[in-house]
């Protein structure tokens, strides 16, 4: 059964860094597209940024620049480094995969971006 696994989050000051890890497991995690999405009090569950199988990566528009989305195979583990932090980053954020027949999803850690 796939199980992801949400770490690193905590309260940060504007323009601080957070490193979030989601560490994979029931599944042959190379072979995965992962993503980081995010949820504010209030508002809709949003796309931060996917990295594919390969490497390739994708970033939200609010996020480039910023956030860069990294995986490690041999550790079944995904990373979001998360620089320059505002408070409108402030969020729950949850590490996200999908194979073709269903998405998963990890319980979330939160981030608040506040001084």
């Amino acid at each position: 059964q796939v199980q992801l696994v949400e770490s690193g989050g905590g309260l940060v000051q504007p323009g601080g860094s957070l490193r979030l890890s989601c560490a994979a497991s029931g599944m042959l995690f190379s072979l995965y597209a992962m993503g980081w999405y995010r949820q504010a009090p209030g508002k809709q569950r949003e796309l931060v940024a996917t990295i594919t199988n390969g490497g390739n990566t994708n970033y939200a528009d609010s996020v480039k620049g910023r956030f860069t989305i990294s995986r490690d195979n041999a550790k079944n583990t995904v990373y979001l480094q998360m620089n320059s932090l505002k408070p409108e980053d402030t969020a729950i954020y949850y590490c996200n995969t999908a194979s073709p027949v269903r998405t998963y999803w990890g319980q979330g850690t939160q981030v608040t971006v506040s001084s």
